[in-house]
């Protein structure tokens, strides 16, 4: 589980029109952006709000990326997290939101970072009593 967890505002986004309003043209983004960044999706789902904004998940082997856009904002928040299980993928984290960055162009970005894991090797053996109460 150790990765790296971005969460990203996007405001003011000068970027075309149409990635804030359409949900296939954000999904084919989403899909280019991770797949240019040696990111795999294994499944994907997004959504169309009649007259507004679009939302969306790549589910990725090496974890997320989700997005939700606000047109009347001209804002969009995103949430990419990759796990660094058999390689370390920061950097293809970083370059999957710079091309999101990139197409969507803000003016103005709040964005955290959250290193996730980082598991002590005693934590392996006992498995998940802790999430079973034990």
């Amino acid at each position: 589980m150790n990765g790296l967890h971005i969460l990203a505002e996007f405001h003011a986004c000068e970027g075309e029109r149409r990635l804030l309003l359409d949900a296939g043209t954000l999904a084919a983004l989403c899909r280019r952006a991770c797949a240019n960044a040696g990111l795999l999706v294994v499944a994907e789902a997004f959504h169309q709000f009649a007259g507004a904004g679009a939302t969306g998940a790549l589910v990725l082997a090496e974890s997320h990326l989700a997005i939700h856009t606000w047109p009347e904002l001209n804002s969009v928040t995103l949430d990419l997290y990759v796990c660094n299980y058999s390689q370390d993928n920061r950097a293809a984290a970083e370059t999957a939101y710079s091309a999101l960055c990139a197409e969507l162009k803000p003016k103005r970005i709040v964005r955290r970072d959250i290193s996730r894991g980082g598991l002590d090797p005693d934590d392996r053996d006992s498995g998940n009593m802790a999430s079973q109460g034990k």
